[in-house]
Protein backbone atom coordinates (compact mmCIF):
# COMPACT_ATOMS: atom_id res chain seq x y z
CA UNK A 1 0.00 0.00 0.00
CA UNK A 2 1.26 3.63 -1.25
CA UNK A 3 1.83 5.43 2.00
CA UNK A 4 0.32 8.89 1.08
CA UNK A 5 1.46 12.54 2.27
CA UNK A 6 0.32 16.47 2.13
CA UNK A 7 3.90 17.13 0.74
CA UNK A 8 6.95 15.21 0.21
CA UNK A 9 10.29 17.00 0.47
CA UNK A 10 13.69 15.58 -1.44
CA UNK A 11 16.66 16.37 0.34
CA UNK A 12 17.14 16.63 3.78
CA UNK A 13 19.46 19.31 3.60
CA UNK A 14 19.02 22.50 6.01
CA UNK A 15 17.16 24.13 3.49
CA UNK A 16 14.73 20.97 3.14
CA UNK A 17 14.46 20.68 6.90
CA UNK A 18 13.04 24.56 6.82
CA UNK A 19 10.44 23.70 4.52
CA UNK A 20 9.05 20.72 5.98
CA UNK A 21 9.00 21.81 9.42
CA UNK A 22 7.37 25.16 8.51
CA UNK A 23 4.76 23.02 6.08
CA UNK A 24 4.01 20.38 9.01
CA UNK A 25 3.51 23.47 11.51
CA UNK A 26 0.50 24.40 9.46
CA UNK A 27 -0.77 20.83 10.21
CA UNK A 28 0.36 19.13 6.54
CA UNK A 29 2.05 15.63 6.69
CA UNK A 30 5.29 15.78 5.73
CA UNK A 31 7.72 13.20 4.61
CA UNK A 32 11.65 13.76 4.55
CA UNK A 33 13.54 11.57 1.89
CA UNK A 34 17.36 11.54 2.01
CA UNK A 35 19.73 9.65 0.04
CA UNK A 36 22.42 10.04 2.64
CA UNK A 37 22.50 8.23 5.78
CA UNK A 38 22.82 11.29 7.60
CA UNK A 39 20.65 14.73 7.12
CA UNK A 40 22.25 17.89 6.44
CA UNK A 41 23.05 17.71 2.61
CA UNK A 42 26.32 19.14 2.14
CA UNK A 43 26.51 20.92 5.82
CA UNK A 44 27.52 17.59 7.56
CA UNK A 45 30.27 17.05 10.54
CA UNK A 46 31.60 13.64 9.72
CA UNK A 47 35.07 11.64 10.90
CA UNK A 48 37.57 11.78 7.57
CA UNK A 49 40.16 10.49 10.03
CA UNK A 50 40.82 7.94 12.67
CA UNK A 51 39.88 11.04 15.93
CA UNK A 52 39.44 13.78 12.70
CA UNK A 53 36.08 15.26 12.44
CA UNK A 54 35.67 18.13 9.86
CA UNK A 55 32.88 20.02 8.31
CA UNK A 56 32.76 18.22 5.20
CA UNK A 57 31.59 21.10 2.67
CA UNK A 58 30.57 24.00 4.03
CA UNK A 59 32.20 25.30 7.48
CA UNK A 60 31.51 28.42 8.54
CA UNK A 61 28.15 29.90 9.46
CA UNK A 62 27.54 33.27 8.09
CA UNK A 63 24.01 33.15 6.77
CA UNK A 64 21.48 31.58 9.13
CA UNK A 65 19.02 34.20 8.63
CA UNK A 66 17.39 36.07 11.75
CA UNK A 67 13.54 35.22 10.28
CA UNK A 68 14.86 31.53 10.49
CA UNK A 69 16.60 31.33 13.63
CA UNK A 70 13.19 33.28 15.07
CA UNK A 71 10.61 31.02 13.63
CA UNK A 72 12.23 27.65 14.69
CA UNK A 73 13.74 28.72 17.86
CA UNK A 74 17.14 27.28 16.69
CA UNK A 75 19.80 28.34 19.37
CA UNK A 76 22.78 26.83 17.57
CA UNK A 77 26.16 26.88 19.99
CA UNK A 78 29.20 28.72 18.41
CA UNK A 79 32.49 28.30 20.01
CA UNK A 80 34.13 30.91 17.46
CA UNK A 81 31.86 34.50 16.84
CA UNK A 82 32.78 37.22 14.82
CA UNK A 83 35.63 35.89 13.35
CA UNK A 84 38.98 37.94 12.70
CA UNK A 85 39.79 37.53 8.99
CA UNK A 86 43.73 37.53 9.12
CA UNK A 87 45.46 38.09 5.45
CA UNK A 88 48.76 36.34 5.39
CA UNK A 89 51.80 37.97 4.26
CA UNK A 90 55.06 37.64 3.92
CA UNK A 91 57.35 37.67 7.51
CA UNK A 92 55.07 38.84 10.40
CA UNK A 93 53.61 41.55 8.07
CA UNK A 94 49.54 40.40 8.04
CA UNK A 95 46.80 42.55 7.81
CA UNK A 96 43.93 41.17 10.18
CA UNK A 97 39.86 41.89 9.25
CA UNK A 98 37.43 42.59 12.35
CA UNK A 99 34.00 44.21 11.37
CA UNK A 100 34.66 47.47 9.90
CA UNK A 101 38.09 47.46 11.71
CA UNK A 102 41.79 46.77 9.33
CA UNK A 103 44.24 46.23 11.24
CA UNK A 104 48.08 46.17 9.31
CA UNK A 105 47.45 48.78 7.30
CA UNK A 106 47.80 52.60 6.65
CA UNK A 107 45.72 55.00 8.61
CA UNK A 108 44.41 56.15 5.49
CA UNK A 109 43.32 52.80 4.34
CA UNK A 110 42.01 52.23 7.27
CA UNK A 111 39.96 55.12 7.13
CA UNK A 112 38.92 53.98 3.58
CA UNK A 113 38.10 50.79 4.79
CA UNK A 114 35.36 51.15 7.62
CA UNK A 115 34.17 53.96 4.59
CA UNK A 116 33.89 51.24 2.19
CA UNK A 117 32.20 48.90 4.67
CA UNK A 118 29.86 51.34 5.69
CA UNK A 119 28.40 52.05 2.37
CA UNK A 120 28.68 47.80 1.21
CA UNK A 121 26.63 47.03 4.69
CA UNK A 122 23.63 49.26 3.43
CA UNK A 123 23.83 47.63 -0.01
CA UNK A 124 23.99 44.60 1.71
CA UNK A 125 20.86 44.86 3.86
CA UNK A 126 19.16 46.24 0.99
CA UNK A 127 19.26 43.23 -0.52
CA UNK A 128 18.64 40.91 2.90
CA UNK A 129 15.28 42.61 2.76
CA UNK A 130 14.55 41.09 0.14
CA UNK A 131 16.15 37.46 1.12
CA UNK A 132 13.18 36.30 2.93
CA UNK A 133 10.17 36.67 0.63
CA UNK A 134 9.78 35.19 -2.82
CA UNK A 135 11.33 37.46 -5.73
CA UNK A 136 8.23 39.25 -6.88
CA UNK A 137 7.22 38.12 -10.97
CA UNK A 138 7.97 41.03 -13.77
CA UNK A 139 4.80 41.75 -15.82
CA UNK A 140 2.09 40.84 -13.51
CA UNK A 141 -0.70 42.15 -11.81
CA UNK A 142 -0.68 39.82 -8.30
CA UNK A 143 -1.16 41.97 -6.06
CA UNK A 144 1.68 41.26 -3.56
CA UNK A 145 4.02 40.38 -6.18
CA UNK A 146 3.05 44.56 -6.95
CA UNK A 147 3.56 45.13 -3.34
CA UNK A 148 6.96 43.33 -3.45
CA UNK A 149 8.32 45.29 -6.49
CA UNK A 150 7.03 48.57 -4.75
CA UNK A 151 8.38 47.70 -1.50
CA UNK A 152 11.92 47.05 -3.81
CA UNK A 153 11.83 50.13 -5.97
CA UNK A 154 11.40 52.30 -2.29
CA UNK A 155 14.18 50.45 -0.56
CA UNK A 156 16.50 51.65 -3.10
CA UNK A 157 15.06 55.47 -3.38
CA UNK A 158 15.18 55.63 0.51
CA UNK A 159 19.34 55.65 0.05
CA UNK A 160 18.85 58.63 -1.16
CA UNK A 161 20.24 59.95 -4.76
CA UNK A 162 23.41 59.62 -3.99
CA UNK A 163 24.00 56.27 -2.65
CA UNK A 164 20.93 55.16 -5.09
CA UNK A 165 23.11 56.36 -8.24
CA UNK A 166 26.15 54.56 -6.21
CA UNK A 167 24.26 51.54 -5.65
CA UNK A 168 23.10 50.80 -9.28
CA UNK A 169 26.49 52.38 -10.69
CA UNK A 170 28.18 49.10 -8.46
CA UNK A 171 25.86 46.04 -8.43
CA UNK A 172 27.31 45.27 -11.71
CA UNK A 173 30.84 46.44 -11.92
CA UNK A 174 33.89 43.89 -11.00
CA UNK A 175 35.23 44.49 -7.60
CA UNK A 176 38.88 44.84 -8.95
CA UNK A 177 38.54 48.32 -10.24
CA UNK A 178 36.59 49.46 -6.99
CA UNK A 179 39.28 48.38 -4.70
CA UNK A 180 41.89 50.02 -7.20
CA UNK A 181 40.45 53.34 -6.42
CA UNK A 182 39.80 53.06 -2.92
CA UNK A 183 42.55 50.98 -1.66
CA UNK A 184 47.12 50.98 -1.74
CA UNK A 185 47.74 47.78 0.64
CA UNK A 186 47.62 44.67 -1.70
CA UNK A 187 46.34 42.37 1.36
CA UNK A 188 43.77 44.12 1.86
CA UNK A 189 42.79 44.15 -1.39
CA UNK A 190 43.69 40.30 -1.90
CA UNK A 191 41.40 39.61 0.98
CA UNK A 192 38.26 41.68 0.08
CA UNK A 193 38.81 39.85 -3.42
CA UNK A 194 38.59 36.91 -2.11
CA UNK A 195 35.30 37.34 -0.26
CA UNK A 196 34.10 38.15 -3.73
CA UNK A 197 35.18 35.01 -5.41
CA UNK A 198 34.89 32.65 -3.38
CA UNK A 199 32.74 29.73 -4.58
CA UNK A 200 32.25 30.88 -7.99
CA UNK A 201 33.92 30.99 -11.35
CA UNK A 202 34.56 34.32 -11.33
CA UNK A 203 37.99 36.55 -10.78
CA UNK A 204 37.77 39.67 -9.64
CA UNK A 205 37.63 41.59 -12.83
CA UNK A 206 34.82 39.34 -13.65
CA UNK A 207 31.20 41.80 -14.05
CA UNK A 208 28.69 41.36 -10.91
CA UNK A 209 31.55 40.58 -8.27
CA UNK A 210 30.54 43.63 -6.02
CA UNK A 211 27.29 41.89 -5.89
CA UNK A 212 28.71 38.26 -4.91
CA UNK A 213 30.82 40.24 -2.50
CA UNK A 214 27.28 42.47 -1.30
CA UNK A 215 25.82 38.64 -1.12
CA UNK A 216 28.28 37.69 1.43
CA UNK A 217 27.79 40.55 3.57
CA UNK A 218 24.53 40.34 3.45
CA UNK A 219 24.16 37.42 6.00
CA UNK A 220 25.13 38.81 9.25
CA UNK A 221 27.46 42.03 7.65
CA UNK A 222 30.21 39.41 6.93
CA UNK A 223 30.89 38.43 10.65
CA UNK A 224 31.47 34.44 10.52
CA UNK A 225 31.40 31.65 13.27
CA UNK A 226 31.98 27.88 13.70
CA UNK A 227 29.20 26.08 14.84
CA UNK A 228 30.40 23.67 18.03
CA UNK A 229 30.38 20.01 16.71
CA UNK A 230 31.29 21.36 13.53
CA UNK A 231 27.84 22.97 10.71
CA UNK A 232 26.66 18.58 11.25
CA UNK A 233 25.26 20.63 14.73
CA UNK A 234 22.93 22.62 12.71
CA UNK A 235 21.68 20.24 10.90
CA UNK A 236 21.20 18.07 13.61
CA UNK A 237 19.16 21.23 15.24
CA UNK A 238 17.13 21.20 12.29
CA UNK A 239 16.31 18.01 12.33
CA UNK A 240 15.02 17.78 15.92
CA UNK A 241 13.15 21.22 15.01
CA UNK A 242 11.46 19.22 12.47
CA UNK A 243 10.74 15.83 14.26
CA UNK A 244 9.59 17.86 17.14
CA UNK A 245 6.67 19.29 13.87
CA UNK A 246 5.86 16.12 13.03
CA UNK A 247 7.77 15.83 10.23
CA UNK A 248 9.38 12.31 9.38
CA UNK A 249 12.62 11.80 7.84
CA UNK A 250 14.08 8.82 6.40
CA UNK A 251 17.35 8.56 5.59
CA UNK A 252 19.02 6.51 3.12
CA UNK A 253 16.09 6.45 0.78
CA UNK A 254 17.21 8.05 -2.63
CA UNK A 255 14.49 8.96 -4.70
CA UNK A 256 15.04 7.52 -8.34
CA UNK A 257 12.28 9.49 -10.01
CA UNK A 258 9.15 12.25 -9.38
CA UNK A 259 6.21 10.72 -10.75
CA UNK A 260 4.17 12.76 -12.99
CA UNK A 261 0.59 11.56 -14.00
CA UNK A 262 -1.45 13.43 -16.81
CA UNK A 263 0.77 16.93 -16.44
CA UNK A 264 1.16 17.04 -12.87
CA UNK A 265 2.95 15.57 -10.11
CA UNK A 266 1.70 12.48 -8.14
CA UNK A 267 4.35 10.99 -6.20
CA UNK A 268 7.72 9.90 -5.79
CA UNK A 269 9.77 6.37 -6.67
CA UNK A 270 12.71 5.73 -4.01
CA UNK A 271 15.78 3.63 -6.03
CA UNK A 272 14.74 0.46 -4.38
CA UNK A 273 10.86 0.66 -5.85
CA UNK A 274 9.15 2.16 -3.17
CA UNK A 275 6.67 5.10 -3.68
CA UNK A 276 4.95 7.56 -1.87
CA UNK A 277 2.17 9.27 -2.89
CA UNK A 278 1.37 13.47 -2.59
CA UNK A 279 0.27 16.50 -4.80
CA UNK A 280 3.19 18.22 -3.13
CA UNK A 281 6.41 17.52 -3.85
CA UNK A 282 9.36 20.39 -3.28
CA UNK A 283 12.78 19.24 -4.19
CA UNK A 284 15.56 20.36 -1.87
CA UNK A 285 17.89 19.06 -5.32
CA UNK A 286 19.71 21.48 -7.37
CA UNK A 287 17.40 22.62 -10.61
CA UNK A 288 19.54 20.36 -13.28
CA UNK A 289 19.05 17.16 -11.20
CA UNK A 290 15.31 18.25 -10.16
CA UNK A 291 14.43 18.83 -14.27
CA UNK A 292 16.71 16.12 -15.96
CA UNK A 293 17.15 13.57 -13.50
CA UNK A 294 14.29 13.41 -11.29
CA UNK A 295 11.55 14.78 -13.95
CA UNK A 296 12.60 13.83 -17.19
CA UNK A 297 12.74 16.78 -19.88
CA UNK A 298 10.13 15.02 -21.54
CA UNK A 299 7.45 16.23 -19.38
CA UNK A 300 8.14 20.21 -18.76
CA UNK A 301 8.15 22.68 -22.12
CA UNK A 302 10.98 22.24 -24.45
CA UNK A 303 12.04 26.12 -24.04
CA UNK A 304 12.23 25.50 -20.18
CA UNK A 305 14.27 22.28 -20.24
CA UNK A 306 16.55 24.42 -22.63
CA UNK A 307 16.80 27.39 -20.17
CA UNK A 308 17.56 24.67 -17.56
CA UNK A 309 20.03 23.06 -19.24
CA UNK A 310 22.27 26.42 -19.72
CA UNK A 311 22.30 27.36 -16.24
CA UNK A 312 25.73 28.18 -15.29
CA UNK A 313 26.17 25.40 -12.08
CA UNK A 314 30.08 24.11 -12.28
CA UNK A 315 32.05 24.24 -9.34
CA UNK A 316 35.04 25.79 -9.15
CA UNK A 317 36.07 25.35 -5.15
CA UNK A 318 37.59 22.33 -3.20
CA UNK A 319 38.12 21.17 0.01
CA UNK A 320 41.15 20.19 1.74
CA UNK A 321 41.08 18.52 4.88
CA UNK A 322 44.22 18.35 7.03
CA UNK A 323 44.82 15.92 10.28
CA UNK A 324 47.67 17.55 11.53
CA UNK A 325 49.86 16.29 14.78
CA UNK A 326 49.97 19.65 15.80
CA UNK A 327 49.72 23.74 14.87
CA UNK A 328 51.74 24.33 12.02
CA UNK A 329 54.34 27.53 12.30
CA UNK A 330 53.28 30.54 10.69
CA UNK A 331 55.29 33.43 11.39
CA UNK A 332 53.85 35.78 12.98
CA UNK A 333 50.39 34.65 13.85
CA UNK A 334 49.52 34.24 17.53
CA UNK A 335 48.21 31.42 19.20
CA UNK A 336 44.20 33.50 19.22
CA UNK A 337 44.89 33.78 15.88
CA UNK A 338 44.31 29.91 15.08
CA UNK A 339 40.77 30.47 16.30
CA UNK A 340 39.92 33.16 12.81
CA UNK A 341 39.66 32.57 9.72
CA UNK A 342 43.53 32.51 7.68
CA UNK A 343 43.52 33.89 4.04
CA UNK A 344 46.13 33.58 1.43
CA UNK A 345 45.32 35.93 -1.55
CA UNK A 346 48.50 38.59 -1.44
CA UNK A 347 46.92 40.91 -3.62
CA UNK A 348 44.07 41.13 -6.79
CA UNK A 349 46.58 40.34 -9.01
CA UNK A 350 47.13 37.34 -7.25
CA UNK A 351 43.47 36.43 -7.50
CA UNK A 352 43.27 37.09 -10.76
CA UNK A 353 46.04 35.10 -11.96
CA UNK A 354 44.86 31.97 -10.26
CA UNK A 355 41.67 32.44 -11.37
CA UNK A 356 42.77 32.30 -14.98
CA UNK A 357 44.27 28.69 -15.73
CA UNK A 358 40.61 27.40 -14.51
CA UNK A 359 39.14 29.68 -18.19
CA UNK A 360 40.58 26.89 -19.77
CA UNK A 361 39.58 23.41 -17.08
CA UNK A 362 43.03 23.93 -15.84
CA UNK A 363 43.72 23.88 -11.69
CA UNK A 364 45.48 26.86 -10.41
CA UNK A 365 49.16 26.16 -9.54
CA UNK A 366 49.28 28.91 -6.99
CA UNK A 367 45.64 28.71 -5.42
CA UNK A 368 43.53 31.15 -2.93
CA UNK A 369 43.20 29.34 0.22
CA UNK A 370 40.73 30.30 2.98
CA UNK A 371 41.68 28.44 6.11
CA UNK A 372 39.90 27.61 9.45
CA UNK A 373 41.90 25.39 12.51
CA UNK A 374 38.00 24.34 13.97
CA UNK A 375 39.83 22.35 16.57
CA UNK A 376 41.64 24.79 18.53
CA UNK A 377 38.00 26.17 19.93
CA UNK A 378 36.03 22.89 19.26
CA UNK A 379 38.33 20.14 21.21
CA UNK A 380 35.65 17.24 19.79
CA UNK A 381 37.34 17.27 16.45
CA UNK A 382 40.13 15.89 16.93
CA UNK A 383 42.59 14.18 19.29
CA UNK A 384 44.44 15.82 22.65
CA UNK A 385 47.06 18.32 21.45
CA UNK A 386 46.25 17.46 17.57
CA UNK A 387 44.17 19.73 15.26
CA UNK A 388 42.38 19.87 11.90
CA UNK A 389 42.87 22.19 8.90
CA UNK A 390 39.93 23.17 6.87
CA UNK A 391 40.25 24.52 3.99
CA UNK A 392 38.20 25.73 0.71
CA UNK A 393 40.30 26.63 -2.08
CA UNK A 394 40.10 28.53 -5.46
CA UNK A 395 40.19 27.55 -7.99
CA UNK A 396 39.33 23.96 -9.09
CA UNK A 397 37.81 23.33 -11.72
CA UNK A 398 34.48 20.79 -12.52
CA UNK A 399 35.46 20.14 -15.99
CA UNK A 400 39.19 19.30 -15.30
CA UNK A 401 40.96 18.48 -18.64
CA UNK A 402 42.09 15.34 -18.65
CA UNK A 403 39.06 14.54 -15.19
CA UNK A 404 39.68 14.49 -11.72
CA UNK A 405 42.37 11.20 -11.78
CA UNK A 406 43.96 10.30 -8.68
CA UNK A 407 47.19 11.48 -10.00
CA UNK A 408 45.72 14.80 -10.78
CA UNK A 409 44.17 15.25 -7.47
CA UNK A 410 47.15 14.51 -5.92
CA UNK A 411 49.11 17.19 -8.14
CA UNK A 412 46.52 20.14 -7.14
CA UNK A 413 46.84 18.73 -3.00
CA UNK A 414 50.18 19.36 -3.76
CA UNK A 415 49.94 22.65 -5.13
CA UNK A 416 47.89 23.94 -2.32
CA UNK A 417 50.17 22.35 0.62
CA UNK A 418 53.17 23.98 -1.25
CA UNK A 419 51.03 27.53 -0.69
CA UNK A 420 50.41 26.98 2.81
CA UNK A 421 54.08 25.74 3.09
CA UNK A 422 55.51 29.10 2.06
CA UNK A 423 54.09 30.54 5.17
CA UNK A 424 54.13 27.82 7.26
CA UNK A 425 57.37 25.69 6.21
CA UNK A 426 56.86 22.96 8.60
CA UNK A 427 52.97 22.24 7.40
CA UNK A 428 54.01 19.12 5.44
CA UNK A 429 55.62 17.46 7.90
CA UNK A 430 52.89 18.09 10.56
CA UNK A 431 49.99 16.08 8.14
CA UNK A 432 48.81 12.92 9.25
CA UNK A 433 46.36 12.08 6.90
CA UNK A 434 44.61 14.40 4.34
CA UNK A 435 41.45 14.29 2.21
CA UNK A 436 40.73 16.52 -0.93
CA UNK A 437 37.18 16.77 -2.19
CA UNK A 438 37.04 18.60 -5.81
CA UNK A 439 33.90 19.89 -7.23
CA UNK A 440 33.46 16.34 -8.55
CA UNK A 441 33.65 14.66 -5.22
CA UNK A 442 31.12 17.01 -4.06
CA UNK A 443 28.80 16.36 -6.72
CA UNK A 444 29.06 12.76 -6.23
CA UNK A 445 29.16 12.40 -2.35
CA UNK A 446 26.27 15.63 -1.72
CA UNK A 447 24.51 14.63 -5.16
CA UNK A 448 25.32 18.56 -6.30
CA UNK A 449 25.17 18.53 -10.22
CA UNK A 450 28.67 20.30 -10.67
CA UNK A 451 29.70 20.40 -7.42
CA UNK A 452 28.41 24.09 -7.18
CA UNK A 453 27.67 24.81 -3.78
CA UNK A 454 25.48 27.83 -4.45
CA UNK A 455 23.75 25.28 -7.04
CA UNK A 456 24.41 27.96 -9.98
CA UNK A 457 26.18 30.79 -10.43
CA UNK A 458 25.64 34.09 -8.59
CA UNK A 459 25.36 36.58 -11.60
CA UNK A 460 22.87 38.85 -12.47
CA UNK A 461 21.45 37.03 -14.88
CA UNK A 462 20.84 34.05 -12.37
CA UNK A 463 19.97 35.65 -9.43
CA UNK A 464 16.30 37.71 -7.62
CA UNK A 465 13.62 37.59 -10.41
CA UNK A 466 15.46 34.94 -12.26
CA UNK A 467 16.79 32.86 -9.78
CA UNK A 468 17.30 29.90 -11.49
CA UNK A 469 15.64 30.38 -14.54
CA UNK A 470 12.59 32.79 -15.98
CA UNK A 471 9.19 30.24 -15.02
CA UNK A 472 11.01 29.14 -12.19
CA UNK A 473 12.18 31.77 -9.77
CA UNK A 474 9.21 31.64 -7.44
CA UNK A 475 9.75 28.15 -5.87
CA UNK A 476 6.83 26.59 -8.03
CA UNK A 477 8.16 24.82 -11.58
CA UNK A 478 5.87 25.00 -14.73
CA UNK A 479 4.60 21.30 -13.40
CA UNK A 480 1.61 21.35 -11.45
CA UNK A 481 2.50 20.48 -7.71
CA UNK A 482 6.23 20.67 -8.11
CA UNK A 483 8.37 23.44 -6.39
CA UNK A 484 12.22 23.90 -5.53
CA UNK A 485 13.21 25.04 -1.98
CA UNK A 486 17.23 24.60 -2.40
CA UNK A 487 20.90 26.78 -3.02
CA UNK A 488 19.33 26.86 -6.64
CA UNK A 489 16.50 29.58 -5.99
CA UNK A 490 16.21 32.64 -4.51
CA UNK A 491 18.61 34.09 -2.67
CA UNK A 492 20.90 31.45 -3.13
CA UNK A 493 23.73 29.37 -1.68
CA UNK A 494 25.52 28.83 1.84
CA UNK A 495 23.81 27.67 5.09
CA UNK A 496 21.03 30.55 5.27
CA UNK A 497 17.17 28.63 5.59
CA UNK A 498 15.77 31.68 3.55
CA UNK A 499 15.37 29.46 0.37
CA UNK A 500 13.19 26.80 2.68
CA UNK A 501 10.85 29.61 4.21
CA UNK A 502 10.39 31.56 1.23
CA UNK A 503 9.46 27.77 -0.60
CA UNK A 504 7.18 27.34 2.52
CA UNK A 505 5.56 30.30 2.89
CA UNK A 506 4.82 30.09 -1.59
CA UNK A 507 3.25 27.03 -1.07
CA UNK A 508 1.27 27.61 1.86
CA UNK A 509 -0.33 30.67 0.45
CA UNK A 510 -1.03 29.03 -3.23
CA UNK A 511 -3.51 26.66 -1.23
CA UNK A 512 -4.42 29.14 0.40
CA UNK A 513 -5.82 31.01 -2.73
CA UNK A 514 -6.63 27.82 -4.23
Amino acid sequence: MTDKYDAIVIGAGHNGLVCATLLARAGKSVLVLEANIRVGGAAITREFADGYSVSACAHLLYQLQPEVRKELQLSPRLCSKNMTTIALGEGSEHVRLSGDSADGVEKHDAANYRAFRKSMTRYADLLRKFFNKPPPRLGTKDFNDLKTLGQLGFAVRRLGKDDMREFLRLIGMNIYDELDVRFENPLLKGAISLDAVLGTHLGPRSPNTIMTYLYRLAGDHGRMASPEGGMGAISDELAQVARSAGVTIRTGMPVARIVVTNGRVTGVETGSGEQFESYTVISNADPKRTIFELVGAKHVETGFARRVHHLRARGNAAKLHLALDGLPAFTGLRDKDFAGRIVIAPDEHYVERAFNPAKYGESSTNPIVEMTFPSVSDKSLAPAGKHVLSAVVQYAPYDLKGGWDVAAKLSFQQSVIDTIARYAPDIEERIEHSELLTPADIEREFHITGGHWHHAELTLDQFLFVRPVSGAAQYSMPLDGLYLCGAGTHPGGGVSGAAGRNAARTILRREKIA
